[in-house]
């Protein structure tokens, strides 16, 4: 042996010791003229997660996958044929036997048709374990074809550890790979796959879904052949809001050698891999290795065109706070879905006038082609009601998903027309909620988005009426999009009073990483004056968003050191909101920072803490379970004579990470002082009477209502009143609307639905009685909550749907009674949830053949009424001006 013969030989024996170490194996291959015989199982499995009892669905395969080598080049590609044969399925029996347990897999026959594209084989270009392309027939049925995607995916798989980006059934994904002797494992990162686009989702996760996926592949290699596959994965998919609520997935394939490999065709003789192939019988065009998306084709669903032949016999009924109104709000969602425009505007032209409002909002939250080109027709922004275009502009904002579409439809209604102040003010607000939920689906560029954004800022240069600004300002809260931030600190700073509190309480709903250094230094400038005075609710506002907003401890010991300087009342608020921070569980980085800063004695003492005002601010969590933190917030700041002047009251969601304003009413009061003989501080400036409310809705900022407006306005009212609340919100919401693809590794997929509608009944109250010098408000929310969760699983062989349906009805009610006769003023909150009636229903429906079947069980029950203790002195005064009422 020479020299050079001798270190190869020595480098060749330290490669494979190295090879060896690290736990690589062997390049694999399959040898010509073989023919590889696999036993081929699989096993599919869906479950309700809360009802155990229920049998789900579950699908038993079996047959004979024969894998062969045509053709490879120098570089070793091979061309793989791939065949499956004599494939036979079963299904769970539906019969139980009388002991409780159940008979043998009942077998489900394959129509010949099926069975004949089953056995036309795919071939795949293969390198050492990776499948680098797919060939076969275009034009097979997608179930069939998916189901050859999932066994040749078996094959994609490297011989050495790592971390790669592989594409399968599942789309792109990344896999890591660890050897150790003869095995092979890999551990798919279902989260991180990308795949064709096939569903959607609301841009809200509250109202979302949680998706927990595993997947692990077991290979094992021997002499550098496959020897066998075992490939499980399973998916969670529970709702964000209730993760009891959800469906369990299993899937388990195997792959195993059935014997010694037996001869078989010889290689074909080609220059190219695409010679190789037009040598073969068929057409064999390139395949994705992705699954492609199947829709199933729904024989039961409501049909539009049905329901207007019997339209008269079968009107909706109206009250949105029935869970029965909620379910025909889907079923009309459902039924638009497929309409044609015809229908449609039929269905509009014709609906009685106390249905109409409904049906507008289905067609939006529908906002199919068709629904939205009928509105377009139908509504007659000069002629129509304000009350059903104000419906129609609601629904638009509150849309869980919004389309380019819609948006381009409420522009063109508002374009260039003159309207009734209210339809304009709400069509200016529906237009930044629009344009803000358009953004979160990644679609700023969209044509219409830059005309609604341009829309809203050049009306807002050229208003001229402070009430106006303040419109133009609370829709660019709603769109919430950072480039308008520097218009909105601009009118804070230099804006008149309305004006800065309107686009100061924008900024408020940006989230924490938008309000930068230069946003908090405008905050600072006006809560302390530096170069100009501002009203007090304007200097709380811009102290509020310091303390709120990732707070930093020089401003909280600022804000507090200047409190001593305050009014009494402006101070008491601002010391009882550093105190509140201190127990806000879901507010972690502001807590811990009030809990040092309270923690030093030079600021924790009495005489920071001892101002003797009736202004509050707390908060407390409602409801705490597992997925949901609800909390209650109420900010109450009265004027220094004793009277109210502006109450918050905040429900919000707080969900894995998520959060959400469920409600937010802002009651504000001025110049009840001098209404009622009590002085005007010095120096300041007699405000104009009036009293109005501004509410916020799932996000969404509604058109600002003034109770009144002077003296004469309040007179006018208290004499002419009807003794009616005021309607803040009447109507249905779409929000939740989900559908998913989940691909499984055997190439089968489940499409995940959730669709969840609230029909609102919201309104509110105020009553002053100058005599009794009592003020009363009251806020009453009725609702009803209907979510509709499935689960459709679709193969050759058999189709399983696992249905979860869930309704609730509640009514909340928030007073707050205040008495000005005494001193010092006495203050009376009640908050009180009536009982809860509640129902769920679980489904599993299966086919296969010709047989069907469908099994149920249901659960109901009432959660009991409740008043909620908010805290203890205001339970003694409760007490007292209840019992002062008797």
């Amino acid at each position: 042996m020479n020299l050079q013969a001798g270190l190869g030989y020595i480098c060749l024996l330290c490669f494979s010791f190295v090879s060896t170490a690290k736990g690589d194996l062997q390049l694999l291959s399959f040898q010509p003229k073989t023919l590889y015989q696999y036993h081929y199982t699989l096993d599919v499995r869906l479950d309700h997660t809360s009802t155990p009892s229920l049998q789900g669905a579950w699908l038993r395969a079996e047959a004979l996958v024969q894998l062969c080598s045509l053709w490879r080049d120098q570089d070793r590609e091979e061309l793989l044929q791939v065949q499956v044969r004599d494939l036979k399925a079963q299904h769970e029996p539906e019969e139980e036997s009388q002991d409780g347990t159940r008979g043998p897999p009942a077998e489900i026959a394959l129509s010949q048709e099926s069975q004949a594209e089953l056995q036309q084989p795919v071939f795949i270009s293969w390198s050492s374990g990776k499948v680098k392309a797919a060939y076969g027939n275009e034009a097979e049925s997608i179930l069939i074809s998916n189901l050859k995607r999932g066994i040749t995916s078996l094959l994609q798989l490297q011989p050495h550890a790592g971390t790669a980006v592989e594409e399968d059934v599942s789309g792109s994904c990344q896999v890591t790979y660890t050897v150790s002797n003869h095995s092979i494992t890999k551990t798919k990162d279902l989260l991180s796959c990308v795949k064709p686009n096939s569903g959607f989702a609301s841009i809200n996760k509250i109202f979302g879904l949680k998706w927990q996926p595993t997947s692990r592949s077991q290979y094992t290699v021997k002499d550098n052949l496959l020897q066998s596959v075992l490939a499980e994965e399973s998916h969670m998919v529970s709702l964000s809001l209730k993760s009891t609520t959800g469906i369990k997935i299993s899937s388990r394939q195997q792959l195993q050698l059935a014997s010694r490999p037996i001869p078989g065709p010889a290689e074909v003789t080609a220059r190219s891999l695409k010679d190789a192939l037009a040598g073969m019988k068929g057409q064999h065009q390139p395949l994705g290795m992705a699954s492609l998306p199947f829709r199933r084709v729904c024989t039961h669903c409501p049909s539009l065109r049905a329901y207007l032949k019997a339209f008269d016999s079968q009107r909706v009924k109206m009250d949105t706070s029935k869970a029965a109104t909620a379910w025909q709000f889907q079923r009309f969602i459902q039924m638009l879905h497929s309409a044609k425009k015809r229908d449609v505007l039929q269905l509009l032209r014709t609906a009685p006038k106390e249905m109409l409002p409904f049906v507008v909002e289905a067609a939006v939250a529908s906002q199919s082609v068709a629904s939205l080109a009928a509105l377009s027709d139908f509504l007659d922004f000069s002629k129509m009601p304000s009350s059903l275009l104000e419906k129609f502009l609601y629904a638009a904002a509150f849309s869980p998903r919004p389309s380019g579409q819609l948006l381009h439809l409420v522009l063109d209604k508002l374009d260039g027309k003159q309207l009734a102040p209210e339809v304009q003010e709400t069509g200016i607000l529906a237009m930044g909620s629009l344009v803000g939920k358009l953004c979160h689906q990644k679609l700023c560029g969209l044509q219409e988005v830059e005309r609604g954004v341009e829309t809203i800022l050049r009306g807002l240069r050229d208003a001229e009426e402070e009430s106006e600004m303040v419109i133009y300002l609370l829709a660019l809260g709603n769109a919430a999009l950072p480039k308008t931030i520097p218009t909105l600190l601009d009118h804070a700073e230099e804006g008149p009073t309305m004006v800065a509190i309107a686009a100061i309480s924008a900024l408020q709903r940006f989230p924490a990483q938008h309000i930068s250094r230069k946003v908090k230094q405008a905050m600072r400038r006006i809560f302390h004056e530096k170069r100009k005075s501002y009203e007090k609710t304007c200097r709380l506002a811009a102290a509020e968003i310091l303390l709120d907003k990732e707070p930093l401890p020089m401003d909280v010991i600022n804000i507090l050191l200047a409190a001593n300087e305050l009014e009494t009342e402006m101070a008491t608020f601002l010391l009882l909101k550093v105190q509140s921070s201190l127990y806000a569980h879901h507010h972690y980085p502001a807590r811990k920072i009030m809990k040092d800063i309270m923690g030093d004695p030079r600021i924790n003492n009495y005489n920071f803490f001892s101002k003797a005002g009736i202004s509050s601010s707390f908060s407390g969590p409602l409801t705490v379970t597992q997925d949901l933190l609800s909390t209650f917030g109420l900010d109450l700041l009265f004027s220094e004579g004793g009277f109210l002047r502006k109450s918050v009251s905040d429900f919000s969601l707080l969900s894995h990470g998520q959060r959400l304003h469920a409600a937010q009413v802002t009651i504000e009061a001025q110049g009840m002082d001098s209404t009622l003989g009590e002085n005007v501080l010095e120096g300041k400036e007699e405000p104009e009477l009036m009293a109005g409310m501004s509410a916020i809705f799932f996000d969404v900022q509604l058109r600002p209502i003034i109770f009144f407006q002077g003296y004469t306005d309040l007179m006018a009212k208290i004499l002419l009143s009807s003794g009616e609340p005021t309607s803040v919100v009447k109507g249905n919401l779409l929000l939740m609307d989900h559908h998913e693809l989940i691909p499984l590794q055997s190439g089968f997929q489940v499409a995940i639905k959730l669709q969840g509608s609230l029909g609102l009944d919201i309104s509110a109250d105020m009553d002053v009685s100058i005599w009794e010098q009592e003020l009363k408000t009251s806020i009453n929310a009725r609702g009803s909550l209907a979510i509709d969760f499935q689960a459709e699983l679709d193969t050759p062989f058999l189709q399983a749907t696992l249905r979860s349906q869930t309704e609730a009805e509640t009514s909340v009610q928030f007073d707050t009674m205040l008495r000005f006769s005494s001193s010092p003023v006495l203050m009376c909150l009640q908050l009180r949830e009536e009982q809860v009636p509640y129902r769920e229903i679980f489904t599993v429906s299966k086919s296969a053949g010709s047989q069907s079947s469908t099994t149920q069980k249901a659960r109901q029950g009432t959660m009991p009424g409740k008043e909620f203790a908010l805290h203890q002195a205001n339970s003694k005064v409760c007490n007292l001006l209840l019992a002062a009422e008797e």
